[in-house]
């Protein structure tokens, strides 16, 4: 018998090396197998089945590889809030738009890690940009000026619609504030002695985040209703019916207009021009402020800068987070200098957000990104792919739509697509699901070259006869 020892970190803390150390002595003193011997300290038990030192025979790679995978699995299982329903692959390494597992088995990835690895895994630029900064400042709070963070900001704003930029961690933290932000508009707006406006329209099959102000703008029911009540005054309504939307701006008491240009956990449904073009004109009309969310579909998705761009039309609010610091936590909300006068000190903030590394990991991001060429070559693989999906999967019973614009692209089904998660991944392929669980989400790294895309395109291909085997026990 052999003695595996799994690390999730490629450094083990010296308390935690001591940790194990006893435990290795204390188990050798124990039974043969020791599964049941538990080591006292000064402040806890530890079991060792909870430990990532996994005994195996030595005989099979197989039973080695899932006694790995296994085995944190099973720490997950013990020691992790339960809410995610995770698929059953530890994956331990990546490079480019592959990932690897500990059992050293090859994925190409296209769900990147829900569209926020724009650059892949490893990028050299990205990397480089946070070792540099990781050794000279991480973190001093928004109690002082950094130079990253200004510097990020200033970019920002020169490619883009806005004056001003807000940052925070997350894509939720994003349209928190921009709640926040709309609010404290109106208020500051408001000089007629009426109440200010304090609600907001949101869409169907709209997805804003799981923070207790998004959560009440995300359309899902089933997201809501166990945390209600959540916060009142939001209606939802038809994603592209402009009429309703423009009547029920025009009633009053409208904040803002969430809506994202293209939907990606919705479905991956796309705004028309005149849609949003409607909702600009109600929005100048009235007062009311429009926010366009771009977490997902912004930062270079959907072929251009901004998602927004392709419309012609322009928000007074943008949110953006997932790509934008190339896997580490941001989020963004970027205003019009008529919503930042609102705004003032102590109004908003955060601990963590914009700080020296994070923010110099952005910017190696939004340089690379925001290349016309880099556009460009998103856009023409986008159109690759659509019509590559279309040659193979489109003659399938099943496939309804082949949807999207550049490199965020939905395969709507007639059936559950979790059948075709699997399959796929199966094949050393990840993809994700949208919608109500019937589309396949692809959102690749925007680094993915044609040779990929045919591989994706080809697994997808093989893998659709599941479908029908599903739907036949």
């Amino acid at each position: 018998m052999s003695t595996i020892h799994i690390c999730l970190n490629h450094s083990i803390s010296q308390s935690s090396y001591n940790i194990r150390k006893l435990f290795n002595l204390e188990r050798e003193k124990a039974s043969a197998r020791g599964r049941a011997a538990v080591i006292r300290t000064n402040c806890k038990s530890v079991v060792p089945k909870a430990c990532l030192n996994v005994d195996v025979e030595a005989a099979s790679a197989g039973k080695v590889g899932s006694a790995k995978a296994n085995a944190v699995i099973e720490m997950e299982g013990k020691y992790l809030v339960g809410t995610y329903a995770r698929a059953p692959v530890v994956l331990e390494r990546g490079q480019g738009c592959k990932v690897y597992d500990v059992e050293g088995r090859e994925y190409l990835d296209l769900s990147a890690g829900i569209a926020v690895n724009a650059l892949g895994h490893g990028d050299a630029e990205w990397l480089k940009a946070v070792v540099s900064q990781a050794g000279t400042l991480t973190h001093v709070s928004n109690m002082y000026y950094t130079i990253p963070q200004i510097e990020l900001a200033k970019r920002l704003v020169a490619c883009s619609f806005a004056d001003r930029v807000f940052f925070a961690n997350s894509g939720t933290e994003a349209n928190e504030a921009a709640i926040k932000f709309a609010r404290k508009y109106q208020r500051h707006t408001c000089t007629d002695g009426k109440a200010p406006a304090t609600e907001f329209i949101a869409f169907s099959n709209c997805f804003h985040g799981r923070t207790m102000g998004a959560l009440a703008l995300t359309s899902k029911v089933h997201y809501r209703a166990p945390f209600e009540p959540v916060m009142p005054g939001v209606t939802f309504l038809e994603y592209g019916n402009a009429d309703a939307a423009i009547e029920r701006i025009k009633q009053g008491n409208i904040a803002a207009v969430f809506v994202e240009p293209i939907q990606g956990e919705g479905g991956i449904y796309s705004a028309t021009r005149e849609f949003l073009e409607s909702l600009r004109r109600a929005c100048d009309e009235t007062g009311a402020l429009l926010v366009f969310d771009e977490v997902q579909c912004g930062l270079g998705r959907s072929g251009y800068l901004w998602a927004h761009e392709a419309y012609g039309v322009f928000p007074d609010i943008m949110t953006l987070a997932k790509p934008l610091a190339g896997g580490l936590p941001i989020g963004t909300v970027l205003v019009t200098e008529r919503v930042a006068s609102a705004i003032n000190y102590g109004d908003h903030g955060s601990t963590f957000a914009g700080n020296p590394l994070v923010c110099n990991a952005a910017l190696a991001v939004l340089d690379k990104i925001s290349k016309p060429e880099f556009l460009s070559s998103v856009c023409k693989k986008g159109l690759y792919f659509k019509d590559l999906l279309k040659q193979k999967l489109g003659g399938n019973r099943h496939v309804r739509e082949i949807r999207g614009l550049g490199l965020i692209i939905g395969i709507d089904l007639d059936v559950p697509a979790s059948p075709l998660v699997d399959a796929c991944r199966n094949s050393g392929l990840l993809v994700l699901t949208a919608g109500k669980g019937n589309v396949i989400r692809l959102v690749p790294p925007l680094i993915i070259t044609e040779q990929e895309i045919e591989q994706a395109a080809e697994i997808l291909s093989q893998a659709l006869p599941v479908l029908d085997e599903d739907n036949q026990k």
